[in-house]
């Protein structure tokens, strides 16, 4: 359903896009607060979690601080000339609730209950975490009904096995995804990964499984253009999820995050991947690991919430494709 003119009160003043960023109370691209699905295409969710971490916590964090950064997003996209608010419902449903914040398992089951509501709706969601685990439960209501093909740009595959003894830590969430049967590995691609390890086995995984990694010394040789060009091929036609983790990005960009490895994309790299990107059959995104504590600055923030306009952009514009090949 195309939004009506007064979804986003835009008469005049009234219309928040207008407003100065710093008035209001903030929402994701200064979006309405809508908690009725069925009054979105779009659901922009928050999910402050981070009890999956094993080193430099923070993540939980990380959804406040990029809905005050998102305040800095505009509505048309200045390359594609996209409107994604004239396309589509477009809001901010809130937090994901937690009941059992301590539990990491009960805490995933919290967000896939979430999710669920989403998915019976038919809405698209695009996340702000949180910890990378949070995917995991994500893809649970997403891709309840059939395997998605995964766009995961990162630095780090998070396909090992377990880490501290746990099985589903932020470093684990590809494996089980891929046990589960909600992602085809064959669609999966990885781009951007690197930095040492002690143990190969997250790397062999993927190897097994058939999932595409581009480490980034292939990234650099490839340029943008040639890896978008393989990310398409890997996916397909199919119902593909973008998962984007702000690591995969060098710290010089976002130093606000657990897990930093130098060498990373810019963010003019990562704009530009998602850009290409446009057309796809999309189901949903998340933009994760941004930890406040470690950019005060809210430089990281405003990265992550740039790609989650990006991916917006683009989502809003398949929603539409898909819809007009059904009528």
């Amino acid at each position: 359903m195309k939004p009506d003119s007064s979804f986003y009160c835009t008469a005049g003043a009234d219309n928040p896009m207008h407003a100065p960023r710093y008035c209001g109370i903030p929402t994701f691209m200064r979006t309405p607060f809508i908690t009725d699905p069925s009054k979105l295409d779009i659901a922009l969710v928050g999910v402050p979690y981070d009890g999956a971490v094993e080193a430099r916590s923070g993540t939980r964090q990380g959804p406040r601080q990029i809905r005050d950064m998102s305040s800095m997003m505009r509505a048309i996209h200045h390359v594609t000339k996209i409107n994604p608010y004239e396309l589509c419902r477009v809001a901010d449903m809130g937090d994901v609730p937690f009941s059992r914040i301590f539990d990491v398992e009960a805490s995933h089951a919290d967000i896939t209950t979430f999710y669920d509501l989403l998915h019976e709706t038919g809405i698209s969601p695009i996340s702000a975490g949180g910890d990378h685990s949070i995917t995991l439960p994500i893809l649970r209501a997403v891709a309840k009904n059939r395997p998605v093909g995964l766009i995961h740009i990162d630095a780090h595959t998070d396909c090992c096995d377990e880490e501290m003894n746990s099985r589903y830590s932020h470093g684990t969430p590809f494996r089980r995804a891929c046990e589960e049967g909600l992602i085809d590995p064959k669609r999966m691609i990885q781009i951007g990964i690197r930095g040492a390890a002690n143990s190969d086995e997250c790397w062999e995984f993927g190897v097994r499984e058939g999932i595409r990694i581009v480490f980034m010394e292939e990234f650099a040789r490839l340029g943008i253009e040639k890896t978008v060009e393989e990310a398409r091929r890997v996916v397909g036609n199919g119902p593909t999820y973008i998962t984007f983790d702000v690591d995969g990005l060098d710290p010089a960009f976002t130093p606000g995050t657990g897990t930093p490895e130098i060498g990373g994309l810019t963010s003019f790299e990562a704009q530009s991947l998602i850009r290409g990107f446009r057309g796809l059959h999309l189901v949903g995104a998340d933009v994760v690991e941004v930890a406040p504590p470690f950019d005060p600055s809210g430089s990281t923030a405003l990265v992550a919430a740039t790609i989650m306009y990006e991916i917006l952009c683009i989502l809003a514009e398949s929603r539409v494709l898909r819809e007009d090949s059904r009528s």
